[in-house]
C-alpha cells in the first residue's frame, strides 16, 4: 500500500496528563515525634495544546500516529515538597487547521503562525494533608488524590491558506500553469487526475508575493463526492480571489470553454460560501493553433459576463506575466481591507453538568443519581480506602446541600446514591447525619462516624437543630435539658451523667471502653 505524503484530515485521540496525589505525613524530628502534618500536595498534569507552525504544511505525523498524551504530574512528599507539574504537549499544525468534535461541531479555525488552542486541560493534583489542616481536623490522616485528565476525539481538517485557488477540469493545465509562474514542481502528465494533492507555489509579481494553489479533480457533480473536487473543495475557500484554467485545447468532444467555466461555476455555486470571491479567467494552451482559434472565439462572450479574461500558455509562458499582475492586485485589495491577525489563545471548556454550587438529584431506576461540578470532582479526589477520606467527603457533600436535598426528595437511609455520569459513577448507600461536628479523635486514616452505635452523636445533631429556634435567653445547655425533658415524656431517659455515655456533649472516643 502506498504510503501518503499529504494528509489533510485526520482524527486524533488526546488525553491530558493526570494530577500528581497529595500526600499524608507528619514532621517527625528528634524531641518532637509528632510536629504537625507536613504533606505536599501533588502537582498539575499536562495539557495538550494546537500550535500553529509555519513550517508544518501536512496533518502526516497525526495520520501515523493519532493518540496523543500529556505527561503526569508528580506525587507530593512530606516536608511540604509540592510534586512536579506535569509537562504540557504542544502539538504543532498547520496553517488553516480547522477543529471539530466527531459530530462536525467546529470546535476552532486556527489561523495565523502562534495560534494556540487547548484541546485538553490537566487535571488538578490533590491536596497533601498539610494544606487539608483546620481548626477542626488539626492533623488529617488522609490526603487527595489527583484528577484526571480531560480525553477526547477530535478531527482536524486542514484548508490551505492561499491567496489564489486555481480551479478547472482535470488536465486543463493547473499544474503546468502553477509551475510555470512559481518555483513549484508538481506532477504533469498527460492523463486525468494526475495531481492527487493541492499544490501551493509562491509567485512574485512586482513587490507582491502571495501563494498559489490548484485544486485538484473538479468535474461535475464535485461537489456531491465526484471525482476528487469533495475531498479538496474546502481548500478554496480561503483564497482571495479565484482562476479559472479552461483547457482551449481538449479533444473530449461536447466541450467548449464556456460550458466548461458553466459547470465549475454550477459546482462552487453548489459547495457555497465562494460566490463574493472575484474571478479570473485564463484560457490556457493557446500555444496550440487549435486552441488560441477558440480562445479568440469565445473571449468577447465572457468579458460581457464582466469577468476579465487572460489568453496564456503555460508552455510558452504567454500572457503569464498579464495574469500574475492581475492576481497581485486583487491580493493587495484583499489584504488591505482584511485586519491584521494576531495569534491568539483558545482554551476548550467543556460544558459542566452545573455551574458553581449547582447540583441536581434525580431517581432513576438504579438509585438517587447526583450530577454536578463539585460533586463530581470530590468523589473523583477522595480515597476511598481511607475512611476518614470517606468522612471528610460526606462532610462536603454535607455542606453542599446534597444530603438535605435527598432527604428533601424522600430518599431514607440505605437507598442507593450514585454520583457522576452514568458510565463512571461512584455507588452509596445512604446514610445522612455523617457531620463531622467536632475535631475527629480516631486513629489516622480511621473515621469514628462510621461507627454503627452513635447515640450521642445523634443527640448532638438534634440539639443543634433546636438550636435555631431557642428562646432569646435560652443557652445550649437549656436546648439540651428541654429535649432531654422530652424524650422523658415519650418514654426515655430523664437523665445522664455528665462526661458518661448519655451525655450529648461528651466527645466519643472509640479506643475507649466503659471500664476505663
Amino acid at each position: 500500500m502506498a504510503i501518503p505524503s499529504f494528509v489533510d484530515r485526520v482524527t486524533l485521540h488526546v488525553a491530558a496528563g493526570r494530577g500528581g496525589n497529595g500526600v499524608a505525613s507528619v514532621h517527625r524530628e528528634k524531641f518532637k515525634p509528632l510536629g504537625g502534618p507536613d504533606g505536599g500536595n501533588g502537582g498539575p498534569g499536562g495539557s495538550v495544546i494546537l500550535r500553529v507552525d509555519p513550517d508544518v504544511t501536512t496533518l502526516l505525523d497525526y495520520h501515523h500516529s493519532p493518540k496523543r498524551r500529556a505527561e503526569p504530574g508528580g506525587h507530593g512528599a512530606g516536608g511540604h515538597r509540592n510534586g512536579a507539574h506535569g509537562a504540557d504537549l504542544v502539538l504543532p499544525v498547520p496553517d488553516g487547521t480547522v477543529v471539530s468534535d466527531p459530530m462536525g461541531r467546529v470546535l476552532a479555525d486556527l489561523v495565523g503562525p502562534g495560534t494556540e488552542l487547548v484541546l485538553a486541560q490537566g487535571g488538578r493534583g490533590g491536596l497533601g494533608n498539610a494544606a487539608l489542616a483546620s481548626s477542626k481536623r488539626k492533623a488529617p490522616g488522609f490526603a487527595l488524590l489527583g484528577e484526571p485528565g480531560e480525553e477526547l476525539e477530535i478531527v482536524l481538517e486542514l484548508k490551505v491558506v492561499a491567496d489564489v485557488g486555481l480551479v478547472g477540469y482535470p488536465s486543463a493545465g493547473k499544474s503546468s500553469l502553477i509551475a510555470a509562474i512559481s518555483r513549484a514542481r508538481p506532477k504533469i502528465a498527460d492523463y486525468p487526475f494526475t495531481t492527487l494533492v493541492p499544490n501551493l507555489g509562491v509567485v512574485t509579481a512586482g513587490d507582491t508575493t502571495f501563494t498559489v494553489a490548484d485544486v485538484p479533480g473538479l468535474i461535475e457533480g464535485a461537489s456531491e463526492g465526484r471525482g476528487l473536487g469533495h475531498d479538496f473543495l474546502r481548500h478554496i475557500e480561503r483564497c482571495a480571489a479565484l482562476v479559472h484554467v479552461i483547457d482551449t485545447a481538449t479533444m473530449e468532444p461536447g466541450r467548449n470553454p464556456v460550458d466548461d467555466l458553466d459547470v465549475i461555476e454550477n459546482e462552487l455555486s453548489r459547495y457555497g460560501g465562494l460566490e463574493d470571491r472575484p474571478r479570473l479567467v485564463a484560457l490556457n494552451k493557446i500555444d496550440v493553433p487549435d486552441g488560441r482559434d477558440l480562445a479568440d472565439i469565445v473571449l468577447e462572450d465572457l468579458v460581457a459576463r464582466g469577468l476579465r479574461v487572460f489568453p496564456v500558455s503555460a508552455a510558452s509562458g504567454e500572457g503569464l506575466r498579464e495574469l500574475t499582475f492581475a492576481m497581485a492586485g486583487i491580493v493587495e485589495a484583499a489584504r488591505a481591507e482584511r485586519p491584521t491577525a494576531e495569534a491568539t489563545r483558545v482554551v476548550l471548556r467543556p460544558e459542566g453538568v452545573g455551574g458553581g454550587d449547582a447540583f441536581t438529584v434525580k431517581q432513576t431506576g438504579e438509585g438517587w443519581r447526583v450530577r454536578g461540578e463539585k460533586p463530581e470532582r470530590w468523589v473523583r479526589q477522595t480515597d476511598f480506602s481511607n475512611d476518614e477520606a470517606v468522612g471528610f467527603l460526606a462532610d462536603r457533600l454535607n455542606r453542599l446541600g446534597v444530603e438535605s436535598k435527598l432527604l428533601e426528595l424522600g430518599a431514607v437511609e440505605g437507598d442507593t446514591v450514585l454520583i457522576g455520569h452514568p458510565d463512571d459513577a461512584v455507588v452509596f448507600d445512604f446514610k445522612p447525619g455523617l457531620d463531622a461536628g467536632a475535631e475527629n479523635l480516631a486513629r489516622r486514616g480511621e473515621d469514628s462516624r462510621f461507627d454503627e452505635s452513635r447515640p450521642a452523636a445523634r443527640r448532638r445533631r438534634e440539639i443543634e437543630e433546636r438550636m435555631a429556634d431557642r428562646g432569646e435567653s435560652e443557652t445550649r445547655a437549656d436546648v439540651a435539658r428541654r429535649l432531654r425533658d422530652q424524650a422523658g415524656r415519650s418514654g426515655g431517659p430523664t437523665s445522664y451523667e455528665i462526661g458518661g455515655a448519655d451525655d450529648p456533649d461528651r466527645l466519643e472516643d472509640p479506643d475507649s471502653t466503659d471500664e476505663s
